[in-house]
């Protein structure tokens, strides 16, 4: 199982779940770090000076942050989906097909809604 550090803006819900699946996750919140405006940068040092994998929904700030640095344990980064239960299985899903994890980006897609 992975140890994961949660952003400020990655569903509890979803980390609660990720924990019973077994996985190590700290929380921003728990390691007492929540609305500090602490930037993505420093997000990531946390991490890794922890050994932790980033699990985001910042997708964008973060992909760009492991394009310029590749020395981490790891970033998820994630498309928000209503269904947590869902979401949290992709996330497990992608941490098992993608271990080991230092240095990986890997990006846990939504599915596409299907029309009735």
């Amino acid at each position: 199982m992975a140890r994961l550090y949660a952003d400020e803006q990655f569903p509890r819900e979803v980390s609660e779940l990720l924990r019973a699946m077994g996985h190590d996750i700290l929380t921003v919140q728990e390691a007492g770090n929540a609305n500090l405006g602490i930037p993505d940068e420093e997000v990531l040092a946390f991490a890794v000076s922890n050994n932790r994998v980033v699990v985001t929904l910042n997708r964008q700030d973060f992909i760009r942050l492991h394009r310029a640095n590749t020395n981490h344990a790891g970033i998820i980064v994630c498309t928000n989906d209503t269904d947590r239960s869902r979401m949290a299985t992709r996330i497990n899903e992608a941490i098992t097909v993608a271990e080991p994890l230092p240095g990986k980006l890997i990006r846990v897609v939504r599915p596409a809604s299907r029309p009735e």
